[in-house]
């Protein structure tokens, strides 16, 4: 596959004005502005999706009542060895190594 290039057909223009119509009921003014929170590559910020991405992004608004500030599902497949180890450190050990680096760390 070449750089930035869809692997299948072009979306239709009916699944593009479906998801925009779904991307504007949750809150985004278009692609660009769902980009980030959706994890849309640049090419998708500028409203070209395969059939096959329009399908999944559709069937996800859909499926659910999209909240843009909810954490996606994928986010934590996504964390590295040190994320892991981090999150599993008990707050307190966690506020000391902060501290020791010269952050200024206060309870919640």
């Amino acid at each position: 596959m070449t750089f930035n290039r869809p692997s299948g057909p072009p979306a239709s223009r009916r699944q593009l004005d479906r998801l925009l119509e779904l991307l504007e009921a949750a809150g985004y003014d278009g692609f660009r502005d769902a980009r980030g929170p959706l994890g849309f590559t640049q090419r998708q910020g500028n409203g070209n999706f395969t059939r096959d991405e329009a399908d999944a992004f559709i069937a996800d608004l859909e499926g659910t009542d999209h909240d843009p500030s909810a954490p996606s599902p994928t986010s934590a497949a996504r964390l590295s060895t040190d994320e892991r180890a981090a999150r599993a450190l008990p707050d307190v050990v966690l506020a000391a190594e902060l501290q020791r680096r010269g952050w200024v760390v206060m309870e919640p």
